[in-house]
């Protein structure tokens, strides 16, 4: 951990969070708050702040339902106030499952939430016929990636049907978390794209497309796919002992290079022929390269290498680390990746990033404390007020858009592509997949042109 008794400009909100975000992104599920009054509220506005400008969904933003506990259920207990929360809200609300997540205070004075909706479970009670789950999700057990992990672990165990029928062409991937990855509706998008060249059907659960019926036919799937060093394993170990299939995990696939290495591991974990493979990959290449080629003489013209700054979490940084070195040629000096880590889970991180084949820049700093980075990156990159310097040049800054003041710092290019995500409106655009390293291409090198 870092040390400090405070965060310092977060990254992240708490673990429930992280988990509304999960659950009221899965079409036909209604995530209903055990919480005080303004948790909805406040995600609502962080997110909006922080995602893109995503707030609204099937079932989030002011539309959560929730308990609003007062003093009255803090001294008395809340847990008829829930009772007739869930009444209310599956006689109003329309879903096929009614997921609650509990905040910091039911956990504090200790409301038996689970043997509510073990019993409301068994015997029908408020009526209804949808089903109803519980994650526990106080804000103090963890962070927003924590309430993602929770809300998948409790769907492997309540609702994914059991089934020792394997389809050889689905796989379930996870690893993306809803708003936490601001431009997750594109990257599931151009995951599921990218796995259909080696004749897979991806199986995501949240965002069009996707829903319930997604999440019940996971257990027939042939293998999990967690695109992520921390994220969702825990959910996929569970998984993996109730249904009994495997997984794989690897770096989030960002253009070419990294995707030509996420499909050769989820192949050969499936048995596909190498040859098969390999015929995808130069095909998928040469596609790639095609696409690029208008670019190619005015890159090197206008000496577009850069040396670049990347900040983001665990998933980002490096994706963007390998995708600058090994796609457009650049210099990754540092790489700064914002999930605040034990030690421990420093390590894994790195381990499973050189166990992917990915590119590791020389320098790795895992710190979520935008004072510290900008102190960090000044010692290698310098400022624009230092007269003479021998310092690497010129630089790009990828982060998030607190790092917009560093960027201006250094003289620097920057795009917002981690959370938070301010000053970037986000539909559709992903850069996960082939498709997915173009369009970062041109984000990038727009960024670097924009003052021309």
């Amino acid at each position: 951990m870092s040390g400090l008794p405070y965060i310092e400009r977060p990254r992240w909100s708490c673990a429930l969070g992280g988990a509304l975000a999960a659950a009221g992104n899965i079409p036909g599920v209604v995530p209903l708050l055990h919480a005080g009054p303004g948790c909805a509220g406040n995600f609502a506005w962080t997110n909006n702040g922080a995602a893109g400008l995503n707030v609204t969904g099937d079932c989030l933003a002011l539309s959560v339902p929730s308990t609003n506990l007062q003093e009255a259920e803090i001294v008395f207990g809340g847990i008829g106030r829930l009772r007739e929360e869930i009444g209310e809200a599956r006689e109003i609300m329309e879903g096929g499952l009614f997921f609650i997540l509990t905040g910091c205070l039911p956990e504090v004075i200790g409301d038996d939430v689970r043997g509510l909706v073990d019993d409301l479970s068994r015997t029908g009670g408020t009526g209804g016929t949808a089903g109803l789950v519980l994650a526990q999700t106080p804000g103090f057990k963890g962070d927003s990636f924590f309430g993602y992990n929770e809300v998948l672990k409790t769907l492997f165990e309540k609702v994914v049907v059991k089934t020792r029928t394997k389809n050889p062409a689905l796989v379930n991937v996870w690893g993306v978390p809803p708003t936490l990855d601001p431009f997750w509706r594109g990257n599931l998008r151009g995951l599921k794209n990218a796995l259909a060249l080696l004749g897979l059907e991806a199986n995501v659960f949240f965002g069009p497309g996707a829903g319930l019926d997604s999440v019940k036919k996971a257990g027939s799937a042939a293998l999990n796919v967690v695109v992520s060093a921390l994220y969702g394993t825990g959910a996929a170990e569970r998984f993996q002992e109730r249904h009994g299939t495997g997984f794989v995990r690897t770096n989030l696939p960002v253009g070419a290079g990294g995707t030509d290495r996420f499909l050769k591991i989820v192949g050969r974990a499936l048995g596909i022929p190498a040859r098969k493979i390999s015929r995808v990959l130069d095909e998928a290449g040469r596609a790639d390269y095609d696409n690029l080629e208008p670019l190619i003489d005015v890159y090197n013209d206008m000496e577009a290498q850069r040396h670049a700054l990347i900040v983001g979490d665990l998933n980002y940084a490096p994706a963007l680390s390998d995708f600058f070195s090994n796609d457009l040629g650049w210099v990754p000096e540092l790489a700064v990746v914002t999930n605040d880590l034990e030690p421990g889970s420093q390590k894994a991180v790195l381990d499973h990033w050189r166990g992917t084949g990915g590119r590791v820049p020389e320098r790795v700093l895992f710190e979520h404390r935008a004072g510290v980075i900008e102190e960090e990156a000044l010692k290698i990159f310098g400022g624009t007020e230092a007269k003479y310097q021998n310092r690497p040049g010129p630089v790009f800054v990828a982060g998030s858009s607190l790092e917009r003041s560093l960027a201006a710092r250094l003289g620097a290019s920057h795009l917002s592509l981690a959370y938070p995500v301010a000053n970037r409106a986000v539909l559709t655009r992903g850069y996960t997949g082939y498709e997915g390293g173009l369009t970062l291409t041109e984000d990038v090198l727009d960024a670097c042109i924009a003052g021309r």
